[in-house]
Order: C-alpha cells, then sequence, then structure tokens
C-alpha cells in the first residue's frame, strides 16, 4: 500500500473540494453563460421594472458573479436591450433625435422611429413587441420605464421647458398610434403610402407637439 500517494490524494481531493466550496452558488463562464443571464434579466425585468432590477440581483439569479455580467454586457441598459430584442439601441436613437437644430426636432424623431419599423428585420420584432406589451401588463411595464429613461428623457431635457416630459410623451402616443395604424392593422391608405411622405406629414405635427 502507497501511503503517500494516498495521503497525496487525500489532500489534493481536500484542496479541490475547499476551491469549490468556496465559490459556492457562483460558476465560471460557459457556453449556456450568457443565456442564463438574459433569462434572468428578462424575469427580473418583468418582475421589477427596468428601475427596480440591479445587475447583482441578475447575478445572484442566474447564479454568476456581477463581474460575468459586466463581461457580457457593459450596463443594465445594454441587457435590457438584449433581453427584449429590441431591433435598436433606444440610447442611439436618441443620440440622433437630440443631434440637430432644434425646430427639426420633430422630423428627426419621425424619420428615427420609422427607420426602425421599415426594415424587415426591425418591423418582425417590433410588431412582437407591440404585441407583447398590449397583451402583458409586466411587459408594458419593462418597456415604459426603459423607453423612459434611455429616449423620452433626455430629449426632454433638450427642450429645456417645464412640460417638456408631457410635450415628449405626446409625441410617443402619437407615434404608437401611426405604428399600430400603418403596421398591425395596416389601415388604408396610412400603411401603403410612401415613407417620404409620412415623413413630410408627420415631422410637423411632433414639432407641434415639442416647440408649439
Amino acid at each position: 500500500m502507497n501511503t503517500r500517494g494516498g495521503s497525496g490524494g487525500t489532500a489534493e481531493s481536500g484542496a479541490a473540494h475547499t476551491t469549490t466550496a468556496g465559490r459556492a452558488g457562483r460558476r465560471p463562464g460557459g457556453p449556456d453563460t450568457r443565456g442564463e443571464i438574459l433569462r434572468a434579466a428578462r424575469e427580473s425585468f418583468a418582475d421589477k421594472g427596468f428601475t427596480a432590477t440591479s445587475i447583482r440581483a441578475i447575478a445572484r439569479e442566474a447564479a454568476v458573479d456581477a463581474a460575468l455580467v459586466h463581461h457580457y454586457f457593459d450596463s443594465k441598459d445594454e441587457l435590457f436591450i438584449e433581453a427584449m430584442a429590441i431591433p435598436v439601441d433606444p440610447r442611439q436613437i436618441a443620440a440622433r433625435i437630440i443631434d440637430g437644430p432644434r425646430d427639426e426636432l420633430g422630423r428627426r424623431i419621425a424619420t428615427a422611429f420609422l427607420g426602425v419599423w421599415e426594415s424587415a428585420e426591425g418591423q418582425q420584432r417590433m410588431k412582437a413587441i407591440f404585441r407583447s406589451v398590449v397583451s402583458s401588463d409586466e411587459v408594458a411595464r419593462i418597456m415604459r420605464e426603459g423607453i423612459t429613461q434611455m429616449i423620452i428623457q433626455p430629449v426632454s431635457k433638450v427642450l429645456d421647458v417645464p412640460d417638456a416630459h408631457l410635450r415628449v410623451t405626446l409625441v410617443a402616443t402619437q407615434l404608437i398610434g401611426l405604428a399600430m395604424a400603418r403596421y398591425l392593422v395596416e389601415l388604408e391608405p396610412v400603411a401603403s403610402v410612401d415613407l417620404a411622405t409620412l415623413i413630410d406629414r408627420l415631422g410637423p405635427v411632433l414639432q407641434l407637439h415639442l416647440t408649439g
């Protein structure tokens, strides 16, 4: 019997056990880790909403370290965008909208919003999101909180007027109604009018809400 070999094996096993125990509840990244983080994020956004959801809470639910969440996703905003399968980054949309003359805000908003819907993939994803929003209070809350923080608030700051938030949300109601009519209900002639004409008609209406 090799006592030295047996004792060495026991020591190694003990060390391995200690290391594993020290990491209980956490696992390293693997092929499914990113998917598990997204799953945990979707559940957390649904249960708590955008504001109350934290990276640490998502990490706990996915049984990974918070640093690993940051490895895959730069921020909670990015995690929200991917978890909800939004076809375009709302932060980029906001940056595009506010970059330019104030008296052309309405047209830039119309152009950016319709641009998302006019691509085949974008329209498919947006239809799915809209249908989820109208059928689920949880999804509606998630989208409301996320879009408010990433688009409505930045655009409101540019207006710099006391009722800026109301003005921008009125624009949102106009856009939501148009999307429902053109892409989901397919109400004619709105459904088939060319994009340039639609932007020409919609832009001034949005501008009136913003600065009129």
